[in-house]
């Protein structure tokens, strides 16, 4: 039978591949997030960015992006979904290692703007059905020509598949000006290649079952790279210019340890949490042996015997109204160590910062032993700490629900 023959029986027989699962629009954004943990472009833009959804997942999977943009030509979604964007409790506590500034802006993908050029990756997910036929040109123009990314991404539907969609009438969106085949869709590409000296491979998402295969993915995608010609073209550490025909609606800077009063607030936070483990350990200890040795070889310290470092790392001891911890003991934790490259450079950071009570010679950190106050307040700071370290981990991706209607494919 050919597929001509019966709309109904296409209906019936397809309602099994569609909806999609995941979402459609979710495998697209999947698609954007593995090419970024490939490539792990440094600076991203992403047009018709509408609700923020993708921007939400980048900034939540970062993968080496220090710079993230979005524009729209919808001020009013922009500025109602802006605070989705805005750093998380967990961002406070354990910050990233790479910086990341993310930008909003009111602006068309037609016009010319100084701002969005350099830019490692350039993302268009089902935005270019939305233009005008006449306005492709522009758009060619501008993101091949004028901003001449590294990569650009465009996704848009497949014409070929809308027979599919059951019950589906025209376009999917009555905003569509335009639906592509998929032999209009690569006509464009390699024109655009031509003219502007890219190379683009062809793929997509949502793909019919069965005998139903050869029309293609429901979701068209072109991937094109730049063709440097043997010269490393890269204006991503260009001084980047202030927007001159966009508008700055949203912009935040991510806290990391590329910041110096963060990086110190970290570090001492770390080195606080590690002293006073090291010290309720050794109370436990204490508390338990009935000889009161005040000497307690924890597993860092047996760790060190095993090793023949004995010299190198002195018990956790109590001198007058202090619990002295040595700062070798304080260096065996992966984090402190991370945090810093040295002994010498934790030494000096601490002995900067008011909040840590270090010896004369800088060898130990001094926690207090008898204030029965302040022990509690450090307990209750050792559990935020610790939280420090777990909301990162536990921290999951909160995943937009399925969109409603063929808007979402």
């Amino acid at each position: 039978m050919r597929r001509t023959d019966s709309r109904a029986v296409l209906t019936e027989t397809l309602t099994m591949t569609t909806p999609f699962s995941p979402p459609l629009y979710m495998q697209r954004y999947q698609f954007v997030i593995d090419y970024v943990q490939t490539y792990r472009p440094r600076k991203v833009i992403d047009f018709g960015c509408a609700e923020c959804r993708l921007l939400k997942k980048l900034k939540f999977h970062r993968n080496g992006i220090q710079l993230l943009v979005g524009v729209d030509i919808n001020s009013v979604v922009l500025l109602k979904r802006m605070h989705t964007l805005a750093p998380l409790v967990s961002d406070y506590l354990q910050p990233s290692d790479g910086p990341l500034t993310i930008e909003l802006y009111q602006g068309s993908v037609t016009e010319r703007e100084p701002c969005t050029r350099g830019f490692d990756l350039v993302t268009c997910v089902e935005l270019i059905e939305h233009l005008e036929l006449e306005e492709v040109e522009s758009f060619s123009e501008v993101v091949f020509g004028y901003m001449a990314p590294g990569a650009v991404i465009v996704s848009t539907p497949n014409a070929e598949f809308n027979p599919l969609l059951p019950g589906l009438r025209g376009f999917r969106d009555c905003d569509h000006k335009f639906e592509w085949t998929r032999d209009e869709f690569q006509t464009w590409a390699h024109r655009v290649c031509r003219e502007y000296g890219y190379s683009v491979q062809f793929t997509g998402v949502g793909e019919a079952l069965g005998h139903w295969r050869d029309v293609g993915f429901c979701t068209q995608i072109g991937v094109f790279q730049r063709n440097f010609d043997g010269i490393n073209w890269s204006m991503s550490n260009a001084e980047r210019l202030e927007p001159s025909v966009y508008k700055l609606l949203y912009k935040v800077v991510y806290p990391s340890l590329c910041d110096n009063n963060i990086y110190q607030k970290t570090l001492v936070n770390e080195v606080l949490y590690e002293a006073q483990h090291l010290k309720q350990e050794w109370i436990s200890r204490l508390n338990m042996d009935s000889n009161n040795n005040a000497h307690f070889y924890g597993p860092p310290f047996m760790e060190a015997l095993q090793h023949g470092d004995a010299c190198e790392l002195q018990p956790v001891y109590q001198q007058a109204g202090s619990i002295c911890v040595p700062l070798m003991r304080v260096w065996f934790s992966p984090r402190v160590r991370a945090l810093c490259g040295s002994v010498q450079r934790l030494r000096e950071e601490l002995r900067e910062d008011e909040r840590v009570r270090m010896s004369a010679d800088g060898m130990v950190v001094n926690l207090p032993a008898d204030d029965e106050e302040e022990v509690e307040e450090e307990k209750e700071e050792e559990e935020d700490m610790k939280t420090e370290s777990s909301v990162s981990k536990s921290v999951e991706e909160d995943w937009d629900r399925e969109l409603g209607g063929y808007g979402g494919v």
